[in-house]
């Protein structure tokens, strides 16, 4: 569809002043920072709550905007050669024009409300329909009054399907959206406590959300959240999913494993079955959703269910990113609200490394109210946060609110008065937490703080860590400690980031194995307990200066350590002996006990804060009875130690896989590794572990090659058919190991493996991507993480995933999620 200015002006019923009546208005714009085809534009200036549009029209003037929607009575003097319509509420115009606008399409329009899971409804939808459908769709989370009218006006006439999501903070809203969007086909997800601020109760929020569903032909949803239809209009038919047999869609089982759920559902009395790569239950239950409009769209099972496999997380993550001059950024700007801002100051707090705390907030949406300025201000004062920076008309107006709680503030009107304020040497050393209302567009603020590195990066995820540990924490036995291993910089994951987390949720002690990888933990704040378990004498200096605990594995380095304390005067330093059951690795062996108990009983300027030996093999079921025997040495040893010295101390030789494998070798304290990353090594599977890491790059190129032709050095990659190969921005510079090469190894593109062809060079891979539907230049491209586990490329490489997670170069950007 094409509209003239003046057809425009018709639509809306308004007076204009028209300088070329009959140019074409292509794209509506709202924000003058989305300025791209000046000529095609027409600036709807919207008076709003944060800001007045009308005090940007010389903005977009002098950028090249020529056409206009503004409010009766506005000065239009100053513009020479422009076309303007005057309204009584410019809001209104642009809702009233996106209406009419999709009055002109009869295609299916799908409708989105609730209070949780839109987005992800919406872009999963959008995954799974594609293929079928030329789909227009709410770009991001478009569902306010603003954000619904410029995504309807994209409808064209090659589309098929559209899908629009909406969102209303408060009761009256969803009236507009309704007649903008006219949906055909309504989707109601989750009715949760979310944005229920503006409403009594939740049926009163429900009932203001089915108002989407006033002229509706058909509305699905979980039979839940269908308990009150007295507001449906013209009464749709009402499709259901749930366990009891009055639903459209009947589930029979959802089985979660490991990364995937099964669904098995009955349809029209035939059951079906899916599986998607998820196992969280809001993810299972906007799945099923999915599902159902699939099925009701009368999409086949077979499709479906190979699309529904395939899909893709939504990214609306806590992210911790590498930033400039030694910063931190904590990137939360998907949402506000009182609630999740406290869950992500506790996660700022958490960022020991940095004893300067920042924090970037906007505006708190939808409400005007002191009161919650306030609650916030006291929330920032009681966290001691060093210096806080405010963007919003709300914070200009309450800032004497915060000035008297913080000692440094600095407050801005908007984002881009920030931005373009911005001194990289503003900030340094320090922890910085962005916390804002989509609507500020913080992701600018993120682009100039990041820092900046090659596009592969290591994705770790803090909220499944955590789940881990307390998978690993229920197997434990009554007053057993923990100790965890954040050696190799934290099996690959990050030292410092991973201490983190593990001291805000409280483990016993950490372990490192070297004296520099504990000095960093210090440094970042970390101040638990820290067991070094391979130090000598060029480090003892430090060992003290950082109250670091040593590990002593040898009459050497026993009596090396004892002579450095006499000299420093030092008494009653703690120390861990580590003895040697079976290993013959490092350690004390039971043959040793007597001339050892005689060094440690004369010897007042250690105490012995543990004994400890290591198992050989604890994962391996044939090798049980080796274990038991470690186990009974360790046992005998111990003892004798202990009555030796006349007091107790704490006693371990469990790791990851002997936790939860036998209970009775968790004695006073066990040691968790490589499981706190989500590795079974056992491959028992008995605990629900969850991925951790996630190694990600992207395509650099496509190029088609025909058959016969060689990929890479030394032409080593040989080419059976006419083949569509990616280059990918990753080597074993970066931790990619050559032996994946040759058809080795494989790679996950769009939820599809594709083997490495070719041999693996320095900074880059070649990838036969021939059978990879709709792939691109810049696609996400997973080595390992949830399609592709860790343990299958350590087999492809002849190697363990220790090796793999550790050999992770430093120059691949870590980035830190938060559930």
């Amino acid at each position: 569809m094409h509209y003239s200015i003046q057809h425009i002006a018709n639509i809306l019923n308004a007076g204009a002043s028209l300088h070329d009546p009959q140019i074409v208005i292509d794209h509506l714009i709202t924000d003058s920072r989305r300025i791209i085809f000046p000529s095609a534009s027409l600036f709807f200036a919207i008076h709003s709550k944060r800001r007045d549009g009308h005090s940007f029209v010389e903005e977009v003037y002098h950028r090249g905007i020529r056409n206009f929607v503004v409010e009766k009575g506005f000065d239009i003097s100053p513009y020479a050669g422009v076309n303007v319509v005057f309204v009584d509420d410019t809001l209104q115009a642009l809702q009233q024009l996106a209406a009419y606008h999709r009055s002109q399409f009869s295609y299916p329009v799908i409708g989105i409300t609730g209070s949780n899971g839109k987005t992800i409804v919406k872009e999963w939808l959008y995954q799974v329909l594609a293929p079928g459908y030329n789909i227009v769709r709410s770009p991001r989370s478009y569902n306010s009054q603003i954000g619904v009218p410029l995504s309807v006006w994209e409808m064209n006439e090659e589309n098929t399907l559209a899908i629009f999501e909406a969102g209303i903070s408060e009761p009256g809203e969803m009236g507009a959206l309704e007649k903008i969007i006219q949906p055909t086909i309504g989707i109601l997800t989750n009715i949760g406590e979310a944005h229920a601020e503006g409403f009594t109760n939740n049926a009163h929020k429900l009932g203001e959300k089915l108002i989407l569903f006033k002229h509706c032909k058909t509305v699905i949803g979980r039979e839940a959240d269908f308990t009150d239809q007295r507001f449906f209009g013209e009464n749709p038919v009402v499709l259901t999913w749930g366990y009891s047999d009055k639903n459209e869609f009947i589930i029979k089982h959802i089985i979660k494993q490991t990364n995937a759920t099964q669904i098995a559902l009955s349809y029209h009395f035939k059951e079906l079955h899916f599986t998607i790569p998820f196992t969280d239950d809001a993810s299972v239950e906007n799945a099923i959703t999915c599902i159902c409009v699939c099925l009701f769209l009368q999409l086949d099972e077979a499709t479906i269910a190979q699309r529904m496999q395939q899909l893709r997380a939504v990214d609306m993550r806590l992210q911790l990113l590498q930033a400039i001059n030694n910063c931190s950024v904590i990137n939360d700007s998907y949402s506000f609200d009182i609630t999740s801002f406290s869950v992500a100051l506790d996660f700022l707090l958490q960022q020991h490394q940095h004893a300067q705390k920042t924090v970037i907030i906007s505006d708190i949406p939808n409400t005007d109210a002191q009161e919650p300025y306030e609650t916030v201000a006291e929330m920032l004062a009681s966290k001691k946060i060093t210096r806080v920076i405010t963007i919003g008309s709300k914070w200009m107006e309450y800032k004497a609110i915060l000035n008297n709680k913080i000692l440094q503030t600095q407050h801005y009107l908007t984002t881009e008065n920030f931005t373009q304020q911005f001194s990289a040497n503003h900030f340094r050393n320090e922890a910085i937490l962005l916390k804002g209302a989509r609507v500020f567009g913080f992701e600018k603020i993120v682009a100039l703080l990041e820092k900046k590195v090659h596009q592969t990066t290591m994705e770790i995820n803090l909220t499944a860590m955590v789940h881990n540990l307390k998978q690993y924490q229920q197997q434990l036995k009554p007053g057993v400690k923990l100790m965890a291993m954040v050696k190799a910089f934290g099996y690959g994951s990050g030292g410092a980031e991973v201490a983190n987390v593990l001291q805000f949720h409280k483990v016993d002690y950490l372990a490192v194995a070297y004296a520099d990888e504990g000095i960093e933990l210090r440094k970042a704040g970390i101040s638990m307990p820290i067991l070094v378990m391979n130090i000598d004498e060029a480090a003892f200096e430090a060992i003290i200066q950082f109250d670091l605990e040593p590990e002593l594995f040898s009459f050497n380095i026993l009596s090396s350590f004892s002579s450095f304390l006499k000299k420093q005067g030092i008494q009653q330093y703690p120390v861990h002996i580590k003895l040697d059951t079976g290993m013959h690795r490092l350690g004390f062996e039971a043959g040793d006990m007597k001339e050892l108990c005689a060094l440690l009983v004369n010897n007042r300027r250690m105490v012995v804060r543990s004994v400890f030996s290591h198992l050989a093999a604890s994962e391996d079921e044939k090798e049980d009875a080796f274990t038991r025997h470690q186990a009974n040495v360790f046992t005998e040893c111990c003892k004798i130690i202990e009555e030796a010295l006349g007091y107790s101390f704490i006693k371990h030789i469990s790791n990851s896989a002997a936790i939860f494998r036998d209970h009775s070798l968790q004695f006073d304290m066990v040691r968790l590794g490589i499981g706190l990353h989500g590795i079974d090594s056992t491959r028992e599977y008995q605990l629900q572990l969850q991925t951790v890491a996630t190694l990600k790059t992207t395509i650099a190129q496509l190029r088609h090659v025909k058959a016969g032709e060689t990929i890479g050095y030394n032409r080593r990659g040989k080419v059976l058919r006419d083949s569509l190969i990616a280059t990918i921005r990753i080597g074993y510079a970066d931790g990619f190991s050559r032996h994946l090469g040759n058809g080795n190894g494989k790679v996950s593109i769009n939820g599809v493996e594709a083997a490495v062809i070719g041999s693996v060079a320095m900074d880059m891979t070649m990838i036969d991507v021939t059978d990879v539907p709709g792939i691109k230049e810049d696609d996400i491209v997973e080595i390992f993480g949830n399609n592709i586990s860790v343990q299958r490329v350590a087999e492809w490489c002849g190697t363990i995933t220790y090796e793999i997670l550790t050999g992770i170069s430093q120059r691949v950007k870590r980035v830190y999620v938060e559930e």
